[in-house]
């Protein structure tokens, strides 16, 4: 579903910039050296990235616990 004040396909640029404002020249090299498993979707030429694979990317690359802070 398309929710126009959240994007679910993000393109490179904004994409890198959701992962902590990495280059988008690193997040090309990852794609096309496959270094990390980052599903991406491809429309004509253009690269776009969904929201929800970036946050699974993210949590799969956590370490360590946080503890409760109670």
């Amino acid at each position: 579903m398309w929710n126009i004040n959240k994007p679910e396909l993000l393109d490179t640029n904004q994409a890198a910039e959701f992962l902590g404002g990495i280059s988008p020249v690193t997040l090309n090299t990852w794609r096309s050296t496959k270094r990390y498993d980052l599903p991406y979707v491809k429309i004509g030429g253009r690269v776009f990235y969904r929201v929800n694979d970036l946050n699974a990317f993210l949590e799969s690359r956590k370490v360590g616990q946080v503890k409760d802070a109670r």
